[in-house]
């Protein structure tokens, strides 16, 4: 049985004053899950994350990391750096790094095995655009960014120790959300596609959906045979809907 995950991703979101009210509150309400749970705040406020959770069960993950492991990056923090501050998760190759970074699928795949051979959680995070889906080319597109790792030693054995976060990038801040239905049908697929490669890998793994879930559709999605979770982003501001969801997970 795979065990289910929550996420809460903030984005750019939160001062710290806020941050540290919402984390407390979190970690009030959820002494115990039966999901894991963790929450991924701006870079500057992990140290802060960190110390409000200790003894909680949320871990802490960061939004983004580079592939390289030090040197003439201006900007950029290193899995070791993530490491230091209690990271066990990083976000990876989040469809607004890919848009507004350009991050391609070759250094999604290369951040992903840094982070794996450091000791970080890789969340990788993969997904189709609007006119991708309207054109019936998401299967397409979501090969491809998995086939970046699938296709290599090192990608394959990143992903052992990953998860995966399916986000339609139609759905991402939008209000639309998949239908169950369509995200099964996607989650489905993931897990077929990695089966051809490590039928005990596509077992295990967990795979989470993103896209507006809310605490008024999280159980429904939740209860797909191939969902073991979300990747949650405005609703991981609000303490109570994110514990709503985090309850949802089973």
């Amino acid at each position: 049985m795979r065990k289910s995950l929550v996420a809460g991703n903030w984005k750019m979101n939160c001062n710290a004053a806020d941050g540290e009210a919402l984390v407390s509150a979190i970690k009030v309400g959820l002494k115990s899950s039966v999901a894991d749970v963790v929450l991924c705040p701006p870079f500057v406020y992990l140290p802060m994350v960190e110390r409000v959770l200790r003894g909680s069960p949320v871990s802490l993950g960061a939004q983004n990391m580079s592939q390289h492991v030090g040197g003439a990056y201006t900007g950029e923090l290193s899995a070791g750096m993530l490491l230091d501050v209690g990271c066990k998760y990083v976000i990876l190759g989040h469809s607004e790094r890919r848009a507004q970074c350009g991050e391609s699928d070759a250094i999604v795949a290369e951040k992903v095995v840094a982070a794996s051979k450091a000791g970080l959680l890789p969340i990788l995070c993969i997904g189709e655009l609007l006119a991708e889906r309207e054109q019936g080319t998401t299967e397409a597109v979501i090969s491809c960014q998995l086939d970046a790792l699938l296709s290599s030693e090192a990608g394959l054995a990143a992903l052992q120790s990953a998860v995966i976060a399916y986000e339609p990038v139609w759905a991402i801040g939008t209000g639309m959300t998949a239908t169950p239905e369509q995200a099964q049908s996607v989650h489905a697929f993931i897990r077929q596609r990695i089966a051809m490669k490590d039928p005990s890998l596509a077992a295990r793994i967990q795979l989470l959906y993103g896209g507006s879930v809310k605490g008024g559709n999280a159980e429904e999605l939740f209860a797909q045979v191939d969902i073991d979770g979300g990747l949650i982003g405005g609703a991981s501001l609000d303490a109570e809907e994110f514990l709503t969801i985090c309850r949802a997970a089973t």
